[in-house]
């Protein structure tokens, strides 16, 4: 009978777990054990198949720095990657557009780059430059944005000049005027997502209309607010980013998709 490697391979192991097995019963019993005996054998049998040998990684699930982020500047140039997602670590987008590749290339969609997908990434792209790697922050008034709103899409929300403005790849495509939550409700500051929207919303804790509500952080959404339209900055809101102007809010709303970016933050 021809054995594989694998099947010998398991074999020992098996010989090797009942003679320690052995032994242990017999220690247990208080009776002194020896090694095995030399005629003790094991039952042959045959493994069915090969077991899966896979490539190397260099970069998978979990990876991180400045090499991952030439990897995804590499994805984001075939357009399988969005720009928002070359963040120096290796998640889930990034996986993804991974294996749209090596399916493209005839490769095993095994969702992590070894040294064959490198050689062929490689071979259809170009180096990165620095600024495809780290793009400039877009530049309103002669002052830059924040540098997180500089690719994809994003909510970019300044507090310190009150103004909202929608920025796709880092060109601004809308700037609205906003206002925010009083000093107790404050409105949080930092990088977040949309994470749901909704149309018509009336908030259940203070009884009042959110219409084009787009929640980003718990409670705190951007929406339009009748109240701003007609006070101004007189009033606030109770932690969310007020818009004031109708129409605008509406065609933000049905551009802005789940998932998109909201930075608010102080210029």
């Amino acid at each position: 009978m021809r054995w594989t490697r694998s099947a010998l391979i398991v074999r020992s192991v098996l010989a090797a777990a009942v003679t320690t097995a052995a032994i242990a019963g017999l220690a247990g019993s208080g009776i002194t054990a020896s090694a095995a005996p030399a005629e003790l054998k094991t039952v042959q049998f045959e493994v069915s198949g090969e077991l899966p040998i896979y490539p190397k990684a260099l970069w998978s699930n979990g990876s991180s720095g400045a090499p991952v982020r030439k990897v995804e500047a590499r994805l984001v140039q075939l357009k399988l990657l969005d720009k928002q997602f070359m963040d120096n670590s290796f998640g889930t987008m990034t996986r993804s557009a991974v294996k749209k590749f090596q399916s493209t290339k005839g490769i095993p969609p095994i969702g992590y780059v070894d040294q064959n997908t490198w050689t062929k990434l490689s071979a259809v792209t170009h180096e990165p430059t620095q600024a495809e790697l780290f793009p400039p922050a877009p530049v309103v008034n002669g002052k830059k944005l924040d540098a997180r709103c500089a690719t994809g899409v994003a909510l970019c929300i300044d507090k310190s000049t009150r103004k909202l403005r929608y920025v796709v790849d880092g060109a601004v495509k809308m700037q609205l005027d906003v206002r925010f939550g009083a000093q107790k409700t404050a409105t949080r500051e930092g990088g977040f997502t949309v994470g749901w929207k909704s149309r018509n919303h009336v908030s259940k804790l203070y009884d009042s209309a959110m219409p084009y509500a787009m929640f980003f952080s718990g409670g705190q959404a951007v929406h339009y607010s009748s109240d701003f339209a007609a006070r101004g900055y007189n009033g606030a809101s109770h932690g969310c980013v007020n818009v004031r102007d109708l129409a605008k809010i509406q065609a933000l709303f049905d551009q802005v998709k789940v998932g998109d970016k909201v930075i608010v933050y102080r210029s």
